[in-house]
């Protein structure tokens, strides 16, 4: 390779770098936040494709690794404040943390590079083959060893109101196929253009593609609810700092916070009221002073309370815990404790460590609060069934994901397709400080409610929490590091049956996996026989030839 090549892969891989930090929304230091997805997104693929162009499939792998790892461990900087200043690591060893998901999410960005280098000029159809590999290669990485979606191109497009539609039938990995189609189109065009080869049928189909998919989507109907119930809901952040969330000197304070704005909510007129990831400072279930101050309150005011907590397992005859859970409960309106929701999806490290046995000795989870133990994960997602407020009798189906779940569009569609009227969402972001991780988990929080066709009252601890329309737009949103109680008249859905995706899954991803290991085999037996015709003498080639026709 010679010295302007070089040159010119470094700086696209370098700008690949760069605009996968700025395809996502970021806090600024003035509290505002910036949020490029909208116009950067395209060109991620672009640069990564022109920034490997010739390159042996096993060297490209490594340079896009190395291109994604510079990336990724600056988007995941906010890795630093959850293990250093929440989780009380050295502030050396907390450096390094944004490298480890860095590191995950570079080994899919290698993997991408390696088969686009294998197969994806020798197609006829490229930026297709690419757009299938692309998406092939994301969800494998949110689904392999529990998955990490976070950063998955398609979140980029957040603010995409026209493309957003498409996520009832394909989740958000439609979104990632269409930027896919968008950038390749772009950078193959480019690469055809270096290589003196015409490139511009190829950016307009691209580019016609994805003019259609906007055009096609903004012509769809928004989510109808004609029989729904309007619930006036409210969420509630009380703001408690992480460094005091568990300690029981403010425990009375901190109850009294949520009371407070539960107070608060009931005067602005909510029927229902949402308490913040494990915003109860005990354990509801064993304490009966605590339990009998939440439930007094529901039965004063008559309201409708989900709140979260720590779940519990007891053995009775030996009279100790056994098993801790991260929880939501459904209070309800004369004050009875009706349900409990545990978690399905743990944050590794977080919640539990992996592989305990091997890994226990070095590492614990940091999200120890009451349980000195791993948290235990739920059975399933499972929903809510809550009396309507109007006193009709008709009850009305809840799903309430739990912060972490938020992230996997396969974990909260089963809330909807039980039948969910509504998400009652709750989280605790403090652990994520004055970062762009709020701005970037808010808005998969909005991929959710697109993608199942569902209103969501989402409840933070520190922000954001916010009311979420059932296209995905952001209707209401609190500030970060403040008391707030966000209110909504919100329809709960009772007769509209769920989306596709909610029904169905990653049908569409499923596919583009499907789709892309037939074409890598196709392709790569093709490049065999090829071989192998090559190293034929030439009188049997001939016959080859004749044969053939």
């Amino acid at each position: 390779m010679n010295p302007r090549d070089a040159s010119s892969h470094l700086g696209a891989l370098a700008l690949y770098s760069i605009l996968t930090i700025l395809s996502f929304p970021h806090e600024l230091p003035n509290h505002s936040s910036l949020d490029l997805g909208s116009f950067l997104a395209w060109f991620v693929p672009a640069t990564l494709i022109i920034g490997i162009e010739g390159i042996p499939p096993a060297r490209a792998a490594r340079v896009a690794f190395l291109a994604s790892l510079a990336g990724h461990a600056i988007l995941f900087h906010w890795f630093f404040v959850v293990t250093v200043v929440h989780g009380g690591m050295p502030a050396w060893l907390g450096t390094l943390a944004p490298l480890v998901p860095a590191i995950w999410v570079s080994l899919f960005t290698a993997l991408f590079a390696w088969l686009w280098s294998q197969i994806g000029p020798a197609t006829r159809a490229p930026v297709l083959v690419g757009a299938l590999l692309w998406v092939s290669v994301d969800w494998i990485r949110g689904h392999l060893l529990g998955g990490f979606p976070w950063a998955t191109l398609g979140y980029a497009l957040h603010l995409d109101e026209s493309l957003m539609s498409w996520t009832r039938w394909t989740g958000v990995h439609g979104l990632s196929f269409v930027a896919a189609v968008g950038g390749l189109g772009i950078g193959v065009a480019w690469c055809d253009r270096m290589h003196g080869r015409p490139g511009s049928s190829r950016i307009a189909r691209a580019v016609g593609f994805v003019v259609v998919a906007h055009l096609l989507g903004a012509m769809i109907p928004p989510v109808e609810f004609p029989s729904a119930e309007t619930v006036r809901i409210a969420a509630i952040q009380g703001n408690i700092d992480q460094t005091e969330k568990w300690d029981a000197a403010r425990r009375d304070r901190i109850l009294e916070t949520y009371l407070r704005l539960s107070e608060r909510a009931v005067g602005a007129g909510a029927e229902w009221i949402v308490w913040p990831e494990t915003a109860v400072p005990g354990l509801i279930e064993v304490d009966s002073a605590l339990r009998e101050r939440i439930t007094a309150f529901a039965r004063r005011s008559g309201r409708v309370l989900v709140i979260g907590g720590t779940g519990v397992e007891v053995d009775p005859v030996a009279r100790r815990f056994t098993a801790f859970y991260d929880s939501a409960f459904l209070v309800d309106a004369r004050g009875v404790v009706r349900d409990r929701y545990d978690k399905t999806q743990l944050v590794p490290f977080g919640e539990f460590v992996p592989l305990r046995g091997l890994l226990g000795r070095f590492f614990q989870a940091l999200a120890r609060g009451l349980s000195t133990t791993d948290i235990a994960p739920g059975r399933a997602p499972r929903v809510f069934v809550v009396e309507s407020p109007d006193g009709s009798g008709t009850p009305l189906r809840v799903g309430t994901p739990i912060c972490y779940e938020l992230l996997f569009p396969h974990v909260v569609r089963h809330f909807a397709d039980q039948g969910a009227g509504v998400m009652l969402a709750m989280t605790n972001d403090a652990w994520y400080g004055r970062t762009g991780a709020p701005h970037q988990f808010l808005a998969m929080s909005a991929i959710r409610s697109a993608e199942n066709g569902r209103w969501m009252v989402r409840a933070a601890n520190t922000g954001f929490s916010a009311i979420v329309d059932s296209g995905g737009r952001v209707r209401e949103r609190s500030a970060l590091f403040e008391e707030a109680v966000v209110v909504a008249d919100v329809p709960v859905a009772t007769s509209t049956p769920p989306t596709f995706y909610a029904r169905h899954g990653d049908v569409f991803a499923g596919t583009c996996l499907f789709a892309a290991i037939a074409l890598f085999g196709r392709t790569k037996l093709g490049q065999r026989r090829r071989t192998k015709e090559s190293e034929l003498p030439e009188g049997r080639q001939d016959r080859r030839e004749e044969d053939e026709r």
